[in-house]
């Protein structure tokens, strides 16, 4: 090893950024780095169930790897030797990918998916798959025969994780990985972001490529970082973004760099409280905190203003027929089959896409370019619309009702092609992570990384560690 001092706080406690630079100045090996990880994997995934499989034996060998790479000089890029945790719908070559369902656990890839391509391209180590809700259809979390992670910010009590990228929340939450990629089609990054408090990015159409990412709907599908805080959410975003020539919704989108605008503050912004007749419905304490984070981007500069919709935001479930009909498209072999193992509660959302017409389709594919007209309208002059990510924190699994959705906030993120950051505004008095989402026009990631980034200097919500943690 080199001569450098050795940082001594315990690695898997540090946000990626902060890895990142005590790597590449060898100050910190990546095989401590993943070895720290490890040994928490070892000792709280027994009970957290984040991950399907973690790769332990080859992680070490990778971090030994760019251990030698960045001493000898040979460091291929900033995040050289940092790991990364997997949805398991990202497809590795060689590997399992269950996409959630029992009846796949012996479903080996054939392809690596693209973003997993640049992220090891950049030298980032894979330590595992985290669970996914069954074909990733689920806002909860759950998944009946693979098993649910359980949320770290109750140690007594099993509450939701969030979904459908609930391992991938729970991971980070726990600090089993700095980071993960989630997928997002109607709020699965932002949701265990909110109910984990941490920091999701949901991204435009086109931004990221889905490229070797097993489909739930390729309407709506985006995949994208799920991390401690804003700065590492916009580092890892900066990985995956750019155009794919197998991805035909990435041409044309040029990649930019929100790094440069990321310390620009929220003075002169203009950011959208949401209508009032949204907060019907929503817990007192999520309200609070949603009024606070408005008040503190006030005090920062940013003017806050009010728009007309003529809809509601959680008005979207017409959305549903979209998302069920191309899940049925993709998974209509194993639902169809009654013999099939499959989650009592994705079953039918699925089968649910057998019913859709192409009249109801298409009719919801008009509806969708109405409103996005009706949207632009209504945010012209606008930089970002603010609301809570989820109308209450993490719910007890044992009062989970299936029926209901907690994408109240997020689908219309995905329906009207805009992009999103959720990240941690506050706790319940239960201590219970509360969150916001900050919803801008397509392709504006840059500026919502601003305004968060702006928000978490001002407050330490994000620096709160759960009880499972702490």
């Amino acid at each position: 090893m080199n001569d450098a001092p050795r940082i001594a706080t315990d690695p898997a406690l540090l946000p990626a950024h902060v890895l990142a630079r005590e790597i590449a100045a060898r100050r910190l090996s990546p095989v401590d780095v993943v070895d720290a990880l490890l040994a928490r994997v070892a000792r709280l995934e027994p009970k957290l169930q984040a991950f399907v499989a973690v790769y332990g034996a080859d992680a070490r060998l990778a971090a030994e790897g760019a251990d030698k790479a960045i001493r000898s000089g040979h460091a291929v890029g900033p995040l050289h030797g940092v790991p990364v945790a997997l949805k398991d719908l990202i497809e590795l070559e060689g590997r399992i990918t269950t996409g959630g369902s029992a009846m796949w656990r012996e479903r080996r890839s054939t392809v690596t998916a693209t973003i997993a391509r640049r992220m090891i391209a950049q030298g980032m180590i894979v330590l595992g798959k985290t669970h996914t809700v069954e074909f990733a259809y689920g806002g909860w979390g759950t998944n009946q025969h693979m098993g649910t992670p359980w949320n770290p910010w109750d140690a007594v009590r099993a509450r939701t994780p969030g979904g459908s990228s609930s391992g991938s929340g729970v991971a980070v939450a726990a600090r089993l990985a700095p980071w993960a990629i989630g997928t997002d089609t109607g709020g699965s990054v932002r949701l265990p972001a909110s109910f984990c408090g941490l920091t999701g990015l949901k991204v435009t159409i086109g931004r990221i490529p889905t490229t070797g990412i097993l489909p739930l709907s390729t309407t709506f599908d985006t995949p994208g970082p799920i991390a401690r805080d804003v700065e590492d959410a916009a580092l890892l975003y900066n990985v995956l973004q750019g155009p794919d020539p197998l991805d035909p919704n990435t041409r044309g989108v040029a990649p930019v760099d929100p790094i440069p605008v990321l310390r620009r503050g929220v003075r002169g912004l203009r950011l959208a409280r949401m209508p009032e007749a949204e907060r019907a419905g929503c817990d007192p304490e999520t309200l609070a905190a949603y009024d606070g984070s408005l008040a503190l981007l006030a005090e920062l500069g940013a003017e806050i203003v009010e728009i007309r919709l003529p809809f509601l935001l959680g008005d979207f479930v017409g959305a549903q027929a979209v998302t069920a009909a191309e899940a049925y498209f993709f998974d209509r072999e194993l639902v169809d089959d009654p013999a099939a193992q499959l989650d009592e509660a994705v079953r039918p959302r699925v089968l649910a896409g057998a019913g859709v017409s192409a009249q109801d389709y298409l009719a919801t594919m008009r509806h969708q370019a109405q409103a996005k007209q009706v949207m632009a309208q209504a945010m012209a002059g606008v930089d970002a619309l603010l609301t809570p990510t989820t109308p209450t924190p993490a719910v007890r699994l044992d009062e989970v009702d299936q029926m209901v959705f907690p994408s109240r906030f997020t689908r219309f993120g995905n329906f009207l092609e805009m992009c999103a950051l959720s990240l941690p505004n506050g706790f319940s008095a239960g201590g219970l992570p509360l969150s916001l989402q900050i919803c801008c026009p397509g392709f504006e990631e840059a500026t919502a990384l601003r305004i968060g980034w702006a928000l978490q200097q001002a407050s330490d919500h994000h620096l709160r560690l759960p009880p499972m943690v702490a």
